[in-house]
Formats: C-alpha cells, structure tokens, sequence
C-alpha cells in the first residue's frame, strides 16, 4: 500500500500533536496546521526528525485552508482538532458575544475546513472531528461549551450518509492534561486535576497520547462511520462539578 496522507488541523498541541506524532510513527506523511507562526516554529525544532511538515493557516479562512490543502494534493485521513476555552460558565452570565467567539473559535473552523477539504480526499478517506463529553453530559457551567461541541458532533452522522464512502467520525474525550487549561492558573489547575482524577471511573486524568489513540482507530479504521468514540474516562458517568 502506498503511504497514506493526514492532516491535523490544530495539530500543533494537545490531542492533534500527539494524533499527528502518532499517525507518523506508524508511516504516514502527516501534515499539521497551526494558527501561530511561533508554534509552528516550535513544531520544526521538536520534530525535526520526523515525517511532520507544519503549516501556518486559519482553520477559519477558506482560502487560507485551501491553499494548504491544494499544496499538500489529496488527503487520506482529516483530523479537525481546532479548539478553544471560550463559552464556559453559568448561563445566566454568559455573554451572547463570548458564545459567538465560542463557535468562531471550534464550530466554523471544522465546518470551514471540511468544506474546502471535500475535493482533496481520497475516495477511502476518514473525516475525524474531535468534540467534548460537554456536549453528552449535564455538567452544570457547560452549557456555552456544550452548545458548541453538540454542533460539531452533530455533523457526523448526516456527513457520513453524504460524503460516504469517505468515513466521517468523532472522538469525544473528557478531562485531558492539554494547553487548554493553561488559562486556569498552575495550583487551582492542579487542584481541579486531582479532585477529577479521584472522582472518575479509571482514576486519573487522561495523556493526550491516550486520546490520541482512538482518534488514530476513528482516521483508519475502515469499518467505521457515522459513529462518537467516547474517550472521556467515564466522566459521563459521574458529577465533575
């Protein structure tokens, strides 16, 4: 088989690095979007030696994303990893404008990306958007956050009836040690860590290596489509507020 192509858009940290580091350990030509030059530098000098090639590109302008995707030619597996920390907190104090940040800064980057990527996939390829267990559990706080991921879960299964036979998945993990709690600060982050750790079913927070592992089965495995792969270590299972 020749070798398979990804890319990880938001694949500079996080989920997408450790999806992008493992997909290339095991053969393919991965390539990684970032929105920051200086990550994308970063990316050079960590992974010098590996089969990642970063670009720098908002997920959110369709010729930006065009551009990367018209040099790279055709794409087997699409991971949309794009993220953001916007949208949490009680509704009553949730700012209309933060929420609509919220969806700018996950929602339209999926939709933009999976949009222009449609004729560089290759007729066996996989769609993997990477979601959250806000959008399948009742956590009180989450219901901006929640909105958002719900949307980006919600394409899955009509994309896979429409794109088909390109397979079109979702992973959706829970509390994962990434860059995006680096806005909480470093003993209340740490703190949160270890009441969640107590309190889930398989006692600890999640690597986003651990994660990364089932996105991998979500982009290659060839019997699956329409379908959320749930990585959030039972934390659907318990309160965590």
């Amino acid at each position: 088989m020749s070798q398979r192509t990804a890319l990880i858009v938001g694949g500079t940290s996080g989920i997408g690095l450790a999806t992008a580091r493992l997909l290339a350990d095991r053969g393919a030509a991965v390539h990684v979007v970032g929105r920051t030059g200086r990550r994308i530098s970063e990316l050079a000098y960590t992974d010098s030696t590996s089969a990642l090639t970063g670009h720098q590109a908002d997920a959110r302008d369709p010729d930006a994303i065009g551009a990367v995707l018209a040099a790279i030619g055709t794409v087997d597996w699409l991971v949309l990893s794009a993220s953001g920390n916007k949208g949490v907190g009680p509704l009553k104090d949730l700012d209309p404008a933060v929420l609509r940040a919220a969806f700018d800064e996950k929602f339209w980057p999926h939709l933009t990306t999976l949009r222009a990527a449609l004729p560089h996939l290759a007729p066996d390829g996989s769609i993997t958007l990477v979601s959250a267990v806000t959008a399948r559990t009742g956590m009180p706080g989450t219901s901006g956050v929640a909105a958002v991921n719900g949307a980006v879960e919600a394409l899955v299964k009509p994309l896979a009836a429409e794109l088909a036979p390109v397979r079109v998945n979702a992973v959706s993990p829970g509390v994962v040690d990434t860059p995006w709690w680096n806005a909480m600060p470093a003993p209340a982050r740490a703190e949160y860590f270890a009441a969640a750790a107590a309190a889930l079913p398989v006692r600890h927070v999640a690597s986003p290596e651990e994660v990364a592992e089932l996105v991998a089965v979500a982009a290659t495995n060839a019997n699956l489509t329409g379908t959320v792969l749930e990585s959030d270590g039972g934390a659907r299972l318990v309160s965590l507020g």
